[in-house]
């Protein structure tokens, strides 16, 4: 063994081992830059890593970030020129809207360039996302861009007739001569909304196609999250509104008289004398539309046309318990039904039996509130039956002059026979008519159709058409009155005035509604209607010939909610509330007093029949027609969370904690 050497594993200091490496001179150099906190890296791979990094960030700025500011630039002048399309939209400028549009598509086609120059977005991560949205919104705005040149360009023709600012195809001829020409070419542009309705559906296919929640809720991405949703709903609700819309505007030519004359039954409802459908039905008046032109065939009181029915049945529950001098069911009081529909269809069952009733092709409710807004455009002053109507307010009544004229011409008992006394309403209606229709169409017709859509949407004009097609297309534009189906929330307040005075001129009203969620997840709520006249009472001695307006309201009670509702409680009623349903729906039935120069309130406390599955609850209120645009407010467990007047049926979502 002597001839292996020693080994020497001795630890202590003297003991040196035979052969010194320096390690130091082994380790390659190393880069004093740290990567991270423990992390060295070699310094050819650091050159490399920082090399790789300049250029990925070069390619950033110059591949995205510039590419990305000049889609954001170009979008940018692109939502300008949209919004002057928009503005002249907005002033009816046929014209202008058309010319508008067509710069807003070249400056959108500019738009979708630069997009497409940053199109290799959509091979990378994340990026590809964002990419995909932004192309599906482009082409959807050309589908929306579409649509609505289609319809200006469709309006171009009849912007005279319609009192559009333009210059129109019908500029010669006496008015009526220029709406029968119109109504004979109508027929020719109808198939058009065929083509509005297919580029909408493509449009929002497109907008469906984008997630909102590629969008983070922070950095503003809860803005454009929450955009996009709000797109989305207005793109589904335009398409069903123009795909249920569109049988009534194919058969709008048929229903102005194009080939073959209509007769429609208007009625005047006086909501003075406030009943569930606008007003108590006081007059009637036939007109007949032979190529558009209006002519008044027959005006009456519905007095006269209730006498022709004979054989009349016993009056329902509701006459017989507050209109207890009235034991039949009378013509006039069939609009019991809050549903303008189904109490025209009641309406029509008994007229049908009237002796010298004329065939129609459907009925149209009026209330006061369309013959004055009518005459302020008509120069504030209207010539029939010997009188003058205007506007002014009358102190007698604190009401518009014309009001009070009819009343006081139509209500006043005299010691002599007034021939038909209501049928002054038909005349004003046809003197109304004639000087619109004598007039330049720029004079009048613009504000007078525009008047005309507004008093629609707030439930003061009413259609029953006996054509199915044109029903559904009113029905879709709520124009019938309808009380509707909906998934959440429901509230439909519905009076009466069961005194024959015209109280509704003097009382007004305001509703609070308070929403408390219970620990169990469910929903208490609490409805105040709060009543208030303070106007002293009128001379109601109809012996000496007082003018009975200011009477106290006989106020008939229906608060419709969502089926299955339950009431806990109730304050203010003069009669025990009830609980019954009709039409889909559960309802609560009062009965009160409101008097002159004195207040009243009706509270009632009942519970949801469903406990919402999330924090926002959908709720639709539905306004009562003829009511004016009485105060709302809302409170959610104590804090008040919305305001407003109610003007026209009103869908929100309430955020509950």
């Amino acid at each position: 063994m002597e001839e292996f050497k020693k080994i020497n594993l001795s630890s202590s200091p003297s003991a040196k081992p035979e052969e010194t490496v320096d390690k130091k001179e082994q380790q390659p150099m190393m880069v004093t830059r740290r990567i991270g906190r423990n992390i060295r890296l070699p310094k050819r791979q650091a050159s490399i890593l920082l090399g790789i990094l300049f250029i990925l960030g070069i390619f950033v700025f110059f591949g995205i970030v510039l590419p990305a500011q000049r889609v954001y630039r170009s979008a940018m002048l692109t939502k300008t020129q949209a919004q002057k399309a928009y503005e002249a939209m907005k002033k009816q400028n046929v014209e202008l809207a058309s010319l508008e549009l067509a710069k807003t598509r070249e400056s959108l086609t500019t738009t979708q360039k630069d997009l497409q120059g940053i199109s290799y977005l959509r091979f990378i991560p994340i990026a590809s996302g964002y990419y995909n949205d932004a192309d599906h919104l482009m082409k959807a705005g050309f589908e929306g861009l579409n649509a609505s040149l289609v319809l200006v360009d469709s309006l171009k023709p009849y912007a005279d007739v319609l009192g559009l600012k333009g210059q129109g195809s019908f500029v010669m001829g006496s008015a009526e001569q220029r709406i029968q020409t119109a109504i004979l070419t109508m027929g020719k542009i109808t198939p058009k909304i065929d083509e509005i309705a297919g580029s909408l559906e493509k449009a929002r296919q497109e907008i469906d196609e984008v997630d909102p929640n590629h969008y983070p809720p922070f950095f503003g991405g809860e803005k454009i999250r929450n955009q996009l949703k709000t797109m989305q709903t207005v793109a589904d609700e335009g398409v069903v509104f123009v795909n249920e819309a569109r049988p009534l505007i194919k058969v709008l030519p048929s229903l102005l008289g194009e080939s073959k004359e209509k007769k429609y039954l208007v009625i005047f409802q006086n909501d003075k004398e406030l009943r569930p459908t606008g007003g108590f039905i006081t007059a009637y008046a036939i007109f007949s539309v032979d190529k558009g032109v209006i002519h008044v065939d027959r005006s009456d009181d519905i007095y006269n046309l209730d006498n022709q029915i004979p054989r009349k049945a016993k009056a329902p529950e509701p006459i017989l318990k507050y209109l207890p001098k009235v034991a039949q069911f009378n013509l006039r009081d069939s609009n019991l039904s809050p549903d303008f529909v189904d109490s025209m269809q009641t309406f029509m069952e008994m007229y049908n039996k009237a002796a010298n009733k004329v065939p129609v092709d459907g009925v149209i409710g009026l209330d006061t509130h369309v013959l004055v807004s009518t005459i302020k455009i008509l120069d504030d002053e209207i010539q029939a039956g010997g009188l003058t109507f205007t506007t002014k307010i009358d102190k007698r009544c604190d009401c518009p002059q014309v009001i009070y004229s009819l009343e006081d011409n139509i209500s006043r008992p005299v010691g002599y026979i007034k021939e038909n006394r209501k049928g002054l309403l038909g005349q004003l209606l046809y003197a109304i008519m004639q000087k619109a229709l004598k007039s330049s169409p720029k004079l009048y017709w613009g504000p007078l159709f525009q008047d005309f859509v507004s008093q629609t949407n707030q439930k003061h004009v009413l259609f029953y058409l006996l054509n199915k097609d044109a029903q559904n297309g009113v029905e879709a534009l709520n124009a019938a009155g309808r009380i509707k189906s909906f998934d959440g929330d429901y509230l439909h307040i519905n009076q009466a005035n069961f005194a024959g005075g015209k109280a509704n001129l003097f009382v007004s009203e305001s509703v609070s509604q308070a929403f408390v969620k219970q620990g169990d997840g469910s929903i208490e709520k609490t409805v105040t209607i709060n009543y208030k006249n303070p106007y002293p009472p009128s001379d109601c001695n109809l012996e000496r010939g007082g003018l009975c307006l200011n009477a106290p309201l006989r106020d008939w009670v229906r608060i419709y909610v969502p089926k299955g509702s339950k009431l806990i409680s109730s304050q203010g009623s003069e009669v025990k509330m009830t609980t019954s349903q009709d039409l889909g729906k559960t309802v609560f039935e009062g009965f009160l007093t409101v008097r002159p120069q004195g207040a009243a309130v009706l509270t009632i406390k009942y519970t949801l029949p469903f406990k919402p599955s999330n924090n926002t609850l959908p709720f639709l209120i539905q306004k009562q027609p003829g009511t004016n645009n009485f105060p709302y407010s809302i409170t959610v467990n104590g804090k008040e969370v919305n305001k407003f007047d109610l003007t026209s049926d009103k869908e929100l979502k309430i955020a509950l904690p």
